[in-house]
């Protein structure tokens, strides 16, 4: 047992295996890779480096469980998410533990992703009974139509690490609802959150076959080709960079596979001058500061209207300042290490102000506490030539840039490949419903900076991606719809007696 496994309060949660067919294995080839705390580079522990065979296996697995799992009542299958909606819930603190070890992130946010992952297979849980189909009028009378929504077959999901077990959660519920078995290739900087999933989904009563986890580091561009190309995966789900989603939608087109894919952002944080001050300072911290910026839809860029400008600043860098940035293990500790990127928050902080930016609060690096750390850092006087504001920073960088007008401002905002996620702070009825409609966005979040909810749906617009996950739209994403026509039906009815 390794030294953080004998940590937890139950240590079989923590496996450096991959889970193929019910079983924990090794890599035929027996490779490993190692895991390494972002705060202390400390090595959490190892998984099997997978190649194409050990795929190949989990995708026949995923294959052969199909027709078993696809013939469950909805009520069978809701029964199984539920228990692990519940014994996630029940190993909360272990969860949250694995996930601060693997990913860095502060013990706060990391009981967050836990509660976020429970969510989801609570919120399909109660989806699954209710997949219903339609019945639609034909023009002949002697005619009906009825479709039918049936589970796709196997799903290949491929996790990122920013969220190692919300966004396999997210995919891995849904899947299974509407009948799907899977094969999740989970990151390999943050393996073990989704092996815990495997873990709780055995407890819970999946079948063996129905879910499969396959981990790898340096084998993963090969891996992902392999679930692109085969004919037993009928769907891919990929969260990732916007170059990795359209190199799997390219290697996809042979075989014709659904997809879905949630990519890069660079959100818009709009607040204008009648928004309410506190509302937009604690709305912005969250959007921006969450998880260490290190989300898809972390606001990467703030245009503040000149009228409030100076005061929502101020309060930000003041409300900034009670950060707390450490060992995400440790006790009021707000903001843990970067997973990865350092150098690129460096990189813009360094551009912005060569380009007259000005530093309102913090700019550096932090290597009294480790190779990772980056302060929480909030740049005024921005303008659109300065490499943020067309890149995604993916850290704690604020940037806060002047507006005039709405008109102004919408282009602005707009003036980017992206379009996943965007948030408007005012106060005007009528302004949200016209800023709404222009912004081009998948996602907008008026006087708040949560935008994540399992009942919600998620996804983007342009070069963000297409698809939608959580909700009841994302069930969509996992079935196809089979019509059928019910021709010669008798509709003489005979006179009722009277």
């Amino acid at each position: 047992m390794s030294s953080f496994a004998s940590s937890l309060n139950d240590p079989t949660l923590f496996v450096e295996k991959s889970y193929i067919n019910g079983a924990w294995v090794s890599a035929k080839s027996g490779n490993t890779f190692g895991v390494h705390n972002p705060a202390t580079d400390a090595i959490v522990g190892s998984c099997p480096e997978s190649d194409v065979e050990d795929l190949d296996d989990a995708i026949r697995a995923a294959a052969a469980a199909f027709p078993l799992w696809r013939a469950q009542s909805g009520r069978a299958r809701s029964r199984i998410l539920r228990k692990v909606f519940d014994l996630l819930i029940q190993n909360k603190d272990d969860v949250a533990r694995i996930i601060t070890a693997e990913n860095g992130k502060a013990k706060a946010d990391a009981e967050t992703e836990a509660f976020f992952s429970a969510g989801f297979f609570e919120w399909f849980a109660e989806e699954a009974p209710r997949l219903y189909g339609d019945i639609v009028p034909h023009t002949f009378p002697n005619h009906r139509t009825h479709i039918m929504r049936q589970p796709i077959g196997v799903c290949g999901l491929i996790t990122p690490w920013n969220f190692p077990m919300g966004m396999a959660a997210r995919k891995i519920s849904a899947a299974l609802a509407t009948g799907c078995t899977v094969v999740l290739k989970s990151d390999g900087v943050a393996p073990f959150s989704a092996n815990v999933l495997a873990v709780l989904a055995e407890r819970a009563g999946l079948p063996k076959g129905v879910f499969n986890v396959v981990t790898a580091l340096e084998n993963t561009p090969k891996l992902g080709l392999v679930l692109c190309e085969s004919e037993l995966v009928k769907k891919i789900s990929f969260t990732g960079s916007t170059r990795v989603g359209k190199l799997l939608m390219k290697q996809s087109s042979s075989s014709l596979k659904k997809l879905s894919l949630e990519l890069g952002g660079n959100a818009p944080f709009i607040v204008f001058d009648d928004a309410d001050l506190e509302t937009a300072v604690a709305s912005a911290l969250v959007a921006k500061f969450r998880n260490r910026g290190q989300a898809c839809i972390a606001a990467n860029r703030m245009f503040v209207q000149e009228g409030i400008y100076d005061k929502f600043a101020e309060r930000l860098v003041e409300e900034a300042r009670k950060f707390k940035v450490g060992n995400g293990a440790d006790e009021g500790v707000t903001h843990g290490p970067l997973t990865l990127g350092v150098a690129k928050v460096e990189e813009h902080v360094k551009d912005a102000v060569s380009k007259k930016a000005s530093i309102l609060f913090g700019g550096n690096r932090l290597p009294h506490l480790g190779q990772n750390f980056f302060e929480p850092t909030i740049l005024g006087d921005v303008d659109d030539t300065m490499a943020v504001a067309s890149e995604e920073t993916f850290g704690p960088l604020a940037v806060l840039a002047r507006f005039k007008t709405e008109d102004e401002v919408v282009d602005r905002a707009n003036n980017v490949e992206m379009g996943l996620a965007a948030y408007v702070m005012t106060s005007d009825l009528s302004r949200y419903y016209r800023v709404a409609e222009r912004l081009e966005s998948g996602m907008v979040a008026f006087n708040t900076g949560i935008i994540g909810d399992s009942g919600a749906p998620f996804g983007g617009v342009k070069h963000s991606g297409f698809g939608r996950e959580g909700s009841k739209y994302g069930c969509d994403d996992y079935m196809v719809y089979k019509t059928l026509i019910t021709g010669s039906i008798n509709t003489v009815y005979s006179a009722p007696s009277l």
